[in-house]
Parts: structure tokens; sequence; C-alpha cells
């Protein structure tokens, strides 16, 4: 009989107390364990998730929509004068789309303008460009981009991405002067929108071109004097029309390109006069042309006595009054009584014509 070896029995014992079931029995109790664990993570994730949301969603119905802050302006989330505080278009590249209390988004893009200050130089255009941008639900271009006059082949795309990003129901404009008396714009200008609302801001002839010589000397000092320029002959007193201070006053000639595309409904005609007088009236008038409800008022405007013409109130956050640059309001050059006089003959039946035109007196001198 062979003799028993205790190293044997030893493995013997061994492979009867670990069988090969009870080791896939515990590998089976692992993963059961396992799978559990990730089902209640799993849970807990999905439930504080939906938490997190629906306090979200409850803040989110709670704020005032981005159209309380269009009739108010408080909270507006452009800066004054429709900029925008991080840069132009904020809104519309790495900035969180607004939502109203319906949940619709709203984001601004950039899109051709719904109304033109196309006139006139030296009238008024700049100050009225600036009291508009008070307006929350006008977004205007700040330079004048010249596109009618100048840089049509460049195309509307081009165009398109000189405006600023504006939210639905906002109004895009901006302001070029040299619009009104060029020829070719009136037709380019309907080719964009048929229904384009113009604005003309007008102003006494004679003044204007006294105005628009004054500015053309401040930056050239050495040219001839106006009355030297104003006349083709001095002894005859034979005006030369066609120099560009007076050929700009011919309002009724300008008009006319105009009205052969618009129809008169879609011109609005602004004082320049009154602009300066009661900018919080006339700004209403062209708030009404617009659309748009009379947020620009009385409120806004302070005469500033030594200028002659009208600043904005102090505007929140800032230690003074917001007046126009030093060129606008600033004196005149003397011009003789007997040119003044002579000029105001010249431009009486032009002036006259126009009035006829457009419905409207103005009574200039």
């Amino acid at each position: 009989m062979a003799a028993f070896h205790p190293r044997h029995h030893k493995l013997f014992s061994h492979h009867h107390l670990h069988p090969p079931g009870a080791d896939l029995r515990r590998l089976f109790h692992r993963l059961t364990i396992a799978s559990s664990l990730s089902i209640i993570c799993f849970s807990l994730v999905y439930l504080l998730t939906g938490c997190c949301e629906s306090e979200l969603t409850e803040n989110s119905e709670a704020k005032a929509s981005p159209r309380d802050f269009l009739v108010t302006g408080s909270g507006w989330p452009y800066g004054r004068n429709g900029t925008d505080p991080v840069g132009e278009g904020a809104l519309g590249s790495g900035y969180p789309s607004l939502e109203n209390s319906s949940g619709k988004a709203w984001t601004a893009t950039r899109k051709l303008p719904q109304a033109l200050i196309i006139g006139v130089k030296k009238g008024g255009t700049r100050a009225l460009l600036e009291f508009l941008r008070l307006h929350p639900d006008i977004r205007a271009l700040g330079s004048e981009p010249h596109f009618f006059d100048r840089h049509y082949a460049r195309g509307l795309n081009w165009y398109r991405s000189m405006m600023p990003k504006a939210l639905e129901g906002q109004i895009v404009m901006e302001k070029t002067p040299r619009y009104f008396v060029t020829v070719d714009t009136p037709q380019r200008v309907h080719s964009m929108s048929p229904d384009v609302k113009l604005i003309v801001v007008v102003r006494d002839p004679v003044t204007r071109a006294i105005s628009d010589y004054t500015q053309i000397i401040s930056k050239a000092p050495n040219i001839p004097s106006f009355e030297s320029l104003a006349f083709k002959n001095h002894t005859t007193g034979l005006i030369d029309s066609l120099w560009s201070p007076l050929w700009i006053g011919l309002y009724a000639q300008h008009m006319e390109h105009w009205l052969a595309c618009f129809p008169r409904t879609q011109i609005h005609l602004v004082s320049g006069e009154r602009l300066i007088l009661d900018p919080a009236g006339e700004l209403g008038k062209v708030q009404d042309f617009l659309g748009l409800q009379r947020i620009v008022t009385d409120k806004h405007f302070y005469f500033n006595k030594t200028k002659g013409f009208p600043c904005l109130k102090k505007p929140e956050g800032s230690s003074k009054p917001h007046c126009l640059g030093k060129t606008k309001g600033r004196a005149h050059v003397s011009i003789n009584p007997k040119v003044v006089l002579r000029l105001r003959q010249f431009y009486k039946p032009h002036n006259q014509r126009f009035y006829q035109m457009v419905g409207q007196d103005f009574g200039w001198k």
C-alpha cells in the first residue's frame, strides 16, 4: 500500500474547500454590487440635474423680458447711444442669447438699414443722429459709410457688414448727408429697399452755406473769401450756383430726384432751426415717423447758452453732460450783409418751389 504523503493531502483538501463554482459566484457577486452602485450614481446625477434645471427655469421666468428693457431703457444690454458694452455686436457672438418670457431667443444680427438720414450737410444731421441714438429701439452707425455715393461697387453684403448688430424689432439706420445731392443715390436706395424711411434735415440755405464755408476755412484757411467764391461776377451780382456750399441749398432740385423714386409719405423733413430751439419736439415727430414710442423727450435735453446749442443731460454714470463736438454751434465767419441779402434774393424762388413740392413752409427769409 502506498504511503500517504502529507503534501498531497493538503492540495486535495484545498481543492475541496474552494471549488471552481465558488470563484464564479464571487465574481458574479462583485459585478452585481458594481452595477448597483452605477445605477445609484446615475440616479443621483439625474435627480440633481433635474432640480438645477427646474430652478434655472423658474429664475428665467421671473426675470423681465428684453422687450421691457426696450421700452424703459433700464437694464438695457447695450451702452448709451446704441453701442455695445463689450464691443460692437457682442450679443451676436460670444454672448448668451436673451430670452423673453415665452422662451423665444433674442439674437442680435446685422441687417440692412430700414431708415436713412440722407441730408443735408451742415443742416443738423449729426445732432439728430446722436439724439436718436438715445432710443433703445434704434441701432445707428456712428460713422458715415458713403455706400450709395462712393462705395456702391462693394455690394450690399459689404454694406450690411458695416451696420451695428440689432435685435428683432430694432431699427437700423445710418446717416450720410451727401446722399441727398447725389443724382444716382435715390434709385440705388430704392433698389435696396423700396420701403426704407428717409429723413432730411433742412436749414435756411443761406445760413447753411455760411456754416459750410466756416467748416471749409477751418480746414483750409488760405482759400479765397466767401464773397469771391459765391459770385461769378461781382459787378452784375451773378451767383455761382454750382459752388458746392450754394448748390447744396437748392433743395427743390435735389428733392425732385427722391420724389421720382419714393412717395412723399416715406420722406420726413426735419427743421434744422427747430431742432436747435425745440429738440424734443422735432425728435417726437421723427419717432412717430419711424413708428416708435416717444421715449426721447424734453427730459433728455438742456440748452447750452455758451454754444447756443442743445446738449444731452448728464448720462447715468457720467460726471458731466454730453454736448456735441466743438465744431457744433461754433461762430460763423462774418459775411457782408449785402452779400447775404443778395443770396436771400437768389434762394427765394427756389425755397418757394421747395415748400410747394413738399407741402411744408419752413419760413426762411
